[in-house]
């Protein structure tokens, strides 16, 4: 694709690195066969090529107007196109440079405004979502069942005792997962614990970053990122063999810092280095003799969802799946398996709408075939899926954890 960047862009390094993604595009239209969007409403400015033209003309000076950022705003940054495009258009950077510079030239209704400035100044702080969400489960009797369900109830992460191991790797608590739902962390230490591996959280680490840098606040983002730096230096300089992420979210976020940070010359050489250590527990695992481990009940029979961030973003498609398989449990056929469940981070509250008619036609894929719990490997994913699941809905590590001698 040709393009003619405005001069007004041209001192914009994100710019550069646009117009690089811009140029590797050839039109052929592969991408629009995995758009969630465009399989829905089938226009093609709701689609990845669409939306690559009006970021193109968006850049090279066109008028920039609110229908372009309702397209931008439409795209749930799944990634699927990336998996289907065949000359390796990183889409995913280029989107968020464009919802970025479009979201400066066109200023947002109060409407739009307060619901992303809330999700930026509570989500990623679990300080302040906790109390909020505790909150909610004491009105929670009295809403209606289609809030209730959006309102899980919390669990115990049981003995989270974890002896000292001579292995040791830094794990990511994470933010609505560390309140929410601490036992998918519990369960990755405890299943670590029997590898000889020993799970340490650095106390100063915090948000991954995605939620500012998905909502346009590049800058806010970034600082997330070199506070995890950071914090988790010391820990790399002693030894740490690798950051274990058990939301593949935030695991498509780390391992994105070296690109994210390429500029700075502050913390470009160190973001490198923790994004190569940054790996989702299913890497760990994959690699870890598991089957002397591992006894299995034959009839359970689990559906498992792959969210986008770990088959698309991390392009790990498979490798839960194959776990889970050695490990004994019979996986149902899960129909349209690349699609995505209409989670995506904000896009739920965002974009509700959309969001639910995505999870209508994941959960009818997942219930097809009849299991006995649905898992997944990402908190949002998990939470979204189960406010409408007739069966229960884990993360995979919580169920490989409750088999495991």
């Amino acid at each position: 694709m040709q393009t003619n960047i405005s001069e007004k862009f041209l001192s914009n390094l994100q710019i550069k690195d646009a117009e690089t993604i811009l140029r590797s595009c050839v039109h052929c239209g592969f991408c629009t066969a995995t758009c969630p969007t465009y399989q829905l409403l089938g226009d093609e400015l709701d689609g990845p090529r669409g939306r690559i033209y009006l970021i193109k003309q968006v850049l090279e000076g066109s008028e920039i107007s609110r229908k372009t950022q309702t397209h931008l705003d439409r795209c749930l940054t799944c990634r699927s196109c990336e998996t289907t495009c065949p000359s390796g258009v990183r889409y995913g950077r280029l989107v968020e440079i464009g919802r970025e510079i479009v979201d400066q030239q066109v200023p947002r209704s109060l409407l739009q405004k307060i619901p992303r400035q809330l999700l930026r100044k509570i989500v990623p702080y679990p300080a302040r979502f906790a109390p909020l969400y505790k909150l909610g489960l004491l009105f929670r009797p009295l809403l209606p069942d289609s809030l209730k369900r959006k309102l899980p109830l919390p669990q115990s992460s049981g003995n989270t005792s974890n002896a000292v191991k001579e292995r040791k790797m830094l794990v990511l608590q994470g933010c609505v997962q560390s309140v929410v739902t601490p036992q998918t962390n519990a369960a990755a230490a405890r299943i670590l614990q029997k590898l000889d591996i020993e799970l340490i959280a650095a106390p100063a680490a915090g948000c991954c970053g995605a939620v500012s840098h998905h909502l346009s606040a590049h800058e806010e983002g970034l600082e997330f990122m070199r506070r995890n730096i950071d914090a988790w230096w010391p820990y790399i300089e002693q030894g740490a063999e690798a950051i274990v992420i058990t939301a593949s979210g935030c695991g498509t976020v780390v391992k994105d810092y070296a690109e994210l940070l390429k500029h700075d010359t502050r913390y470009a050489e160190k973001a490198k280095r923790v994004s190569a250590l940054a790996k989702d527990i299913s890497e760990i695992l994959h690699r870890e003799n598991l089957l002397e481990l591992s006894t299995v009940k034959p009839s359970i029979k689990v559906a498992f969802h792959s969210p986008c961030t770990l088959q698309h973003g991390q392009q790990l498609d498979g490798l839960v799946e194959r776990i889970l398989v050695r490990a004994g449990f019979t996986l149902t056929q899960v129909t349209d398996a690349h699609l995505c469940c209409g989670s995506a981070g904000t896009y739920s509250i965002l974009q509700p709408k959309l969001s639910q008619q995505l999870l209508d036609n994941k959960l009818a894929a997942l219930q097809n075939g009849q299991p006995d719990v649905i898992t997944t490997a990402n908190i949002g994913c998990q939470m979204h899926i189960a406010s409408k699941a007739q069966v229960p809905v884990k993360h995979w590590l919580e169920v490989l954890n409750e088999h495991l001698v």
